[in-house]
């Protein structure tokens, strides 16, 4: 392994821990999911905004780029509203045990979208996880399903996110690529609140702890790793992403089960369900190297 892709994979899970904290903080913040993901991105918008090595990267970068990256930005922008939708249907734990779905669906787009053959083990790793998918869903109560529902829907969208990325990932600023994609994914949920409900959905501004969790959430869970993440995805390929991904909701239930204690909301079987997933991710190494002898 070259230094670089150390490096990356060392930045990679660096933002993994990072990311263990979004669910809780999701679950801190009181605001509807929508509100909370529009403000997550104008905060980091702003912030981005202020630094002058962004605006020298968005003038290198051509406007056909510019257009890919906010239309990714789009994809950024409906895998948050759904990840934050499903914490508010369920919980946090119920939120990113959906995560190492990702996986899952990342072996079934990638070859797809960068035009590679299909690998037999990536459908053996999808029949392996669905045992765990139907064991999370009965661990869990009735008024969560529907959030587990979406909470899958966002596991689909970070694939596509991850290999769209990986795709269309260039030698360009990294801070200019987040500048990019998380303005236009702002400006997408604002434009959807504004048609849904208004515009005093987008004028009453958060206030109070909403406000302090919001701030760590921008600048400690969204920035640095969202800027770290881009880099690292130069070295390593979206698969290797999406597994370290997997480490996500290990942190995040843990966390979750400690702070909120939500292992009294599910059962053994919800657990269960969860290791089986999170371990037909973890045999991906061995099924590829069989598969390919």
């Amino acid at each position: 392994m070259h230094t670089a892709e150390r490096r990356a994979l060392a930045q990679m899970h660096f933002c993994v821990l990072l990311w263990g904290f979004t669910a809780i903080l999701g679950k801190l913040i009181s605001l509807p999911a929508a509100a909370l993901v529009v403000w997550r991105m104008v905060l980091v918008t702003g912030m981005l905004a202020a630094i002058p090595a962004v605006w020298r990267g968005l003038r290198a970068m051509s406007v056909r780029g510019i257009a890919i990256y906010a239309g990714i930005g789009v994809v950024l922008a409906l895998h948050w509203l759904t990840f934050y939708g499903a914490i508010k249907l369920a919980n946090a734990s119920v939120a990113v045990s959906c995560v190492a779905l990702g996986s899952i669906f990342t072996a079934i787009l990638e070859p797809w979208l960068t035009r590679r053959a299909h690998e037999r083990h990536e459908f053996l790793l999808g029949l392996i996880a669905v045992p765990g998918v139907v064991l999370v869903a009965g661990g869990i109560p009735a008024g969560m399903q529907l959030g587990l529902a979406v909470g899958i829907l966002s596991a689909f969208l970070t694939a596509l996110l991850s290999t769209l990325n990986k795709r269309h990932i260039g030698d360009g600023s990294a801070l200019a690529l987040t500048f990019v994609q998380i303005g236009a994914g702002a400006i997408f949920v604002a434009l959807g609140m504004y048609l849904l409900q208004g515009s005093e959905s987008l004028t009453t501004l958060p206030a109070g702890e909403d406000l302090l969790w919001l701030l760590l959430l921008a600048v400690v869970c969204t920035l640095l790793p969202y800027v770290l993440w881009l880099r690292a995805l130069r070295h390593i390929s979206a698969f290797a992403t999406q597994l370290a991904l997997n480490l996500e909701p290990v942190y995040a239930i843990l966390i979750a089960a400690l702070w909120f204690r939500e292992d009294r909301e599910l059962t053994v079987s919800f657990y269960v369900g969860v290791l089986i997933i999170l371990s037909a991710v973890a045999l991906q190494p061995l099924l590829r190297r069989i598969d390919r002898r």
